[in-house]
């Protein structure tokens, strides 16, 4: 687990702020480059779901970018303990397991989106502006 800021402010001055937790680091490496080129902040990175909800605690990011599927503690857990934290968090699952059973399930959780594996960055910024728009509006 890293932690790379403990900024959790965010305004028009300041960029959003992020972190990314997924159980293959390459995976990680790759969408914090991709995310820190279009102007997000990655203040945080891990590896399972228990690290995830110790980083959402500790940093308060406006965005969560979790895996589904790892090891020991997985996304799904992730998921349900950060909205326990903060029920309006933003957690954007990044999953290839396209099963119904999974996406009912994540929806079942209140997870803000669904990302499917392989994904494209420009699809992930569309998320992004999209609820970002939304959290600003309510």
């Amino acid at each position: 687990m890293k932690v790379f800021s403990h900024s959790n402010t965010a305004s028009n001055d300041n960029p959003i702020t992020v972190i990314v937790i997924d159980d293959d680091r390459d995976t990680v490496s790759v969408l914090c480059d991709f995310l820190q080129i279009k102007g997000i902040k990655v203040i945080g990175t891990g590896h399972n779901g228990l690290e995830a909800v110790e980083l959402y605690k500790k940093l308060r990011p406006d965005a969560v970018f979790l895996d589904v599927m790892m090891e020991m503690y997985d996304g799904i857990y992730g998921l349900e303990k950060i909205k326990q934290v903060q029920p309006d968090a933003i957690v954007i699952m990044v999953t290839a397991d396209m099963t119904v059973a999974t996406h009912d399930k994540l929806i079942a959780l209140d997870a803000s989106a669904i990302v499917y594996k392989p994904y494209d960055i420009d699809e992930i910024m569309h998320i992004l502006e999209k609820l970002s728009t939304m959290r600003k509006a309510s």
